[in-house]
């Protein structure tokens, strides 16, 4: 026979039951919820008598639970602690969603990572993942991806949303050490004998991040000069690693601004002359169609834009 849940007894009544069967004592059990004696002896015999049958042996001075009673104990116990989980679940904060970021090696390392960090403090149950390419371009369509740093407008789709945050400006950095050591730089010509850090071009191809780069070749052609006829001293295709190498003195790095701002602006480069090239073509926040009301996304992307629209973005720091 399988009991229906509207013929079982009252709810209380197992209650009782347990604490009375925790104590062994009809009279401890009373103590414990504040009633009589024989409150509680009512209650489990009204209890007996709904279950048909008999839940405790008494005995002159003791009680011992029957087989019946033990059965009982074990559900109830059971049903009891699942039921205060519940309830306890009730009153945890809400986990907050996990935000995905995707972009270059060098946006997430210097741009995105700073900013997560610092969103963080403010909301540390914060979640992110960090998804950084040099080579797939595609991360952005991802499902899970929920904003990404892309150059240029033209790769939107319908749906998606782009907030500008700053056009593409770069300029020659170095460390204060390397300046010391082979500078004054004074002007463009200037740097024919400094040690250039260049990117390779497997870093950015047209099939790989969809935009063509700025090499050292378009910033000394803008400045209306030849770039030098000498072997790079360090070239790679990852862009953290020149600015690395920069920072430990070993050249001169064509500075992307929104990626060397705050090294520039805590002393670890510094900027040569007042030479920079802007390149007609921004770089926009994307975020995807599906991500756009999940919460914590544009609580973020709120403040990033915030904090943007307080940043010189045409200028480095000048020394």
């Amino acid at each position: 026979m399988v009991y229906k849940r509207r013929y079982l007894p009252s709810l209380g009544a197992f209650a009782t039951f347990e604490v009375a069967a925790k104590h062994l004592s009809f009279t401890l059990a009373g103590n414990e919820l504040n009633v009589t004696q024989a409150a509680i002896s009512q209650q489990i015999r009204g209890l007996e008598k709904a279950l048909g049958t008999v839940l405790f042996v008494r005995k002159h001075n003791s009680l011992e639970l029957t087989a019946s009673g033990q059965t009982i104990l074990a559900a109830v116990s059971s049903g009891l602690d699942r039921l205060c989980e519940a309830i306890e679940s009730l009153h945890q904060p809400e986990e907050r969603p996990i935000i995905t970021c995707s972009g270059t090696n060098g946006a997430i390392t210097y741009w995105f990572k700073p900013y997560v960090d610092r969103f963080r403090q403010l909301h540390p149950e914060a979640r992110f993942v960090l998804l950084a390419s040099d080579e797939d371009d595609t991360l952005r369509n991802f499902d899970e991806v929920d904003i990404s740093l892309i150059c240029g407008n033209e790769r939107c789709d319908v749906g998606e949303t782009l907030h500008y945050v700053f056009p593409e400006i770069v300029e020659p950095v170095c460390s204060p050490e390397y300046l010391r050591l082979h500078g004054p730089f004074t002007d463009p010509a200037s740097l024919a004998n400094a040690e250039l850090l260049t990117l390779h071009p497997k870093h950015w191809s047209s099939e790989a991040i969809g935009w063509f780069p700025i090499t050292w070749n378009d910033w000394f052609s803008s400045r209306g000069i030849e770039a030098p006829d000498r072997q790079p001293c360090v070239v790679s295709n990852n862009y953290p690693l020149l600015l690395d190498a920069a920072v430990e003195g070993q050249g001169v790095v064509l500075g992307w601004h929104h990626l060397v701002r705050p090294l520039v602006a805590s002393g670890k480069l510094r900027t040569l002359f007042d030479a920079p090239l802007r390149v007609d073509r921004g770089n926009y926040l994307k975020v995807n169609k599906s991500s756009r009301d999940k919460p914590g996304v544009q609580e973020f992307i709120d403040f990033i834009l915030a904090d943007l629209a307080q940043t010189e973005q045409g200028r480095l720091p000048r020394p």
